[in-house]
């Protein structure tokens, strides 16, 4: 059972597995990195251990996507073929969802990237991303949306079609069944 941001070594071991088992299934997002860095940065973490799981059962299917050599850190994304299940029907951001008057949704994407422990991703690491495979072809994913958008009421959002990428804007009080987010997260 988890408890306060932490998992068993139970759970530790299985995400771990887990983890490997995609690492090893996609090494095409992860050229030149070796698993076992990964994984002793991994076990050195658990906090990190937690973001994992949460983006992992809310369906995001969390991949190592490059390494910081700066920070020496690898970066983990959801990497599911479609914006996460669990976390679709949400509108941008706590703002957003307080200016609702009505039929406002259960959560905001900024809030429940916070609780994860994850970022949303930028525009330019949702590009990024899309180069490593083709994600949201049915589905979109809310990004980090520039202060001088979101002042206007805006929020942007991605996905591909027609063989490329798109990043659009709504109202940030928007929310579609279709759309939720994709996180980051540095270990």
């Amino acid at each position: 059972m988890k408890n306060k941001k932490q998992l068993s070594s139970e759970q530790s071991a299985e995400l771990i597995e887990t983890l490997k088992i995609r690492f090893e299934k996609n090494k095409n997002r992860h050229k030149g990195i070796d698993w076992a860095k990964v994984q002793e940065k991994l076990e050195a973490k658990p906090d990190k251990l937690w973001a994992l799981d949460e983006m992992e059962v809310t369906g995001g299917e969390p991949d190592v996507i490059g390494y910081d050599e700066k920070t020496d850190e690898f970066l983990f994304c959801d990497c599911s073929a479609e914006t996460p299940k669990e976390r679709r029907s949400w509108c941008y951001d706590r703002a957003a969802w307080e200016s609702r008057k009505a039929n406002k949704p259960e959560n905001t994407a900024m809030d429940a990237a916070a609780e994860m422990g994850i970022e949303m991703l930028t525009e330019e690491q949702y590009i990024e991303l899309q180069q490593l495979g083709e994600f949201d072809l049915k589905t979109s994913s809310w990004l980090q949306t520039p202060a001088n958008i979101r002042k206007l009421g805006g929020a942007i959002f991605g996905d591909r079609r027609f063989g490329r990428v798109f990043i659009y804007h709504n109202g940030a009080d928007s929310y579609y069944a279709a759309r939720g987010f994709r996180g980051l997260l540095k270990v």
